[in-house]
């Protein structure tokens, strides 16, 4: 990353590397989708594990 700074040293902007962005991007969007399922219900790791089981989805 490189930093763009004013007259006085303070920085006040940044470039990254694209694949940095890409990466910075892929994180915000998984949080928005963490945020937006937040008041969804929630399933126990025993009773999902049971749920998988009788869908056939993973064996005993």
């Amino acid at each position: 990353m490189q930093y763009i700074t004013d007259p006085t040293g303070e920085k006040t902007a940044v470039i990254v590397p694209i694949r940095g962005f890409e990466e910075l991007m892929e994180d915000f969007e998984d949080l928005a989708a963490i945020a937006e399922r937040r008041n969804e219900p929630t399933t126990s790791h025993k009773d999902f594990v049971a749920e998988l089981k009788r869908d056939g989805l993973l064996q005993d």
